[in-house]
């Protein structure tokens, strides 16, 4: 159900492993999907979920956009017939070590730098998940022996049987609470299905510094090996921070200066804490784990250096859509900034932001239809607050009104639905109204 790259991935391995296939959308299927179930030889239907057709499967993989509470799911539910996840549904088919990642934010950096880790390391790894590549699709193609998974809470809805060797979730804060019936402590829960099927000799990874997962950690069934990482020593400390040195003590204790980590922020601090400890268990050597840490280039749109032009330093944090992805990125800045934000609120809560700002900010740039909340939230904690309604706009009215040795940040805690097709059109158009200053 859904013909996305869950889908299509997932429909690829049922042939792959002789099981007759069909794809049904509710909306339209792309044509170059189309020309791939066509070759093949999987039938498919769009605009519509016939039961009628549906309800004949032995097994239905949904989507991770299709939500539980559908109609169409709470019908399959009332037949009796099995609905996974395409996470659920490729770990059957793959004896490779899984590696799963998840959080509200830093999920897909950290997957990405314990994929670079472990590749400069050697490792035959793949990088799939919910960062954009199908794990049913490569495990129908590929043959590896790990896999590093950023899985969604939506994506771990319906994973039941699925075994991380090692779960990582690197923090919880309030978000997607529609689809949790607006209570953070369903979301928390669907957070922790991670470590579902966990054994002893596994482990199971997580922020010490995190209230949320420190309020509902000892309600947790978890049987893993439980280890955090966080700033502070603790019983259960991988990974800490002493004198401007992460220290690692798992397997090999070793130290890792601050000042070598090629990303910036106390969050990516967290987030290569993570990766380390997680390459450490894996038996990664620590000059392997050093140079990696060194050397790894964030992906695009993640607090990406876009240019210096007259001694304004612009960056490009259009994935950070709530507002606790801007907290980071806020935290991060060691100049003043001119900020960029806005676009489609989602419930946000901008209180949390206001002692950034008002130390940080010296003026917010509106990037969206309707700017009244940020008006509201930070009227008494910046000098100005300008309403733009394009990238350019917005890009060329921070030209004029910065000065040397300030820096543009586009790290807009909003979605961005109203002005553009998603945060990647965001940023690109972001990038080029700076390019052509």
């Amino acid at each position: 159900m859904g013909s996305g790259i869950s889908g299509l991935g997932s429909a690829i391995l049922a042939k792959k492993q002789g099981w007759n296939a069909f794809v049904s959308d509710m909306g339209t299927i792309q044509d170059s999907t189309k020309i791939k179930l066509e070759k093949l030889g999987i039938p498919f239907e769009e605009k519509q979920h016939s039961l009628d057709k549906i309800a004949n499967a032995d097994l239905v993989m949904k989507s991770p956009g299709i939500p539980s509470d559908a109609k169409i799911i709470q019908e399959l539910d009332q037949i009796g017939i099995p609905v996974v996840s395409e996470i659920d549904w490729a770990s059957r088919f793959t004896q490779a070590t899984l590696i799963g990642i998840t959080g509200t934010n830093g999920k897909t950096t950290t997957t990405l730098l314990t994929y670079h880790i472990l590749k400069n390391a050697g490792f035959n790894v793949g990088c799939v998940g919910n960062i954009g590549s199908s794990f049913a699709e490569s495990v129908a193609q590929d043959h590896f022996d790990h896999y590093v998974i950023e899985v969604s809470s939506f994506q771990l809805e319906h994973t039941y049987h699925t075994r991380f060797h090692i779960a990582c979730i690197t923090n919880i804060t309030e978000d997607h609470l529609d689809r949790y019936q607006g209570k953070m402590e369903n979301y928390v829960q669907s957070k922790y299905r991670i470590s579902l099927n966990q054994q002893p000799e596994d482990y199971f990874l997580y922020c010490s510094d995190d209230p949320a997962l420190l309020n509902s950690h000892s309600n947790q069934n978890i049987d893993a090996q439980k280890l955090a990482f966080g700033d502070e020593k603790t019983d259960t400390s991988a990974a800490y921070l002493a004198n401007q040195e992460i220290i690692l003590d798992t397997k090999n204790k070793f130290s890792i200066n601050m000042n070598a980590l090629n990303l910036r922020g106390k969050h990516n601090r967290y987030n290569s804490m993570a990766s380390a400890v997680m390459a450490n268990l894996l038996d990664v050597r620590k000059d392997n784990i050093r140079e990696s840490l060194s050397n790894f280039q964030n992906m695009e749109h993640r607090l990406e250096p876009v240019a210096k032009v007259n001694g304004v330093e612009y960056i490009n944090d259009s994935k950070a859509t709530n507002v606790n992805s801007s907290w980071f990125a806020l935290e991060s800045m060691d100049k003043p900034v001119i900020w960029i934000a806005g676009g489609v609120d989602k419930g946000n809560d901008y209180k949390d932001l206001k002692p950034l700002v008002h130390k940080t900010v010296k003026l917010i740039i509106c990037l969206g239809m309707d700017n009244l909340k940020i008006h509201q939230a930070f009227q008494s904690d910046v000098d100005m607050i300008i309403n733009t309604q394009s990238a350019k706009e917005a890009v060329h009215v921070a030209s004029r009104m910065a000065e040397t040795g300030d820096a543009v940040l586009l790290s807009p805690a909003c979605a961005s639905f109203d002005l553009f097709d998603s945060y990647e059109e965001r940023g690109r158009m972001f990038k080029s109204a700076v390019r052509s200053l």
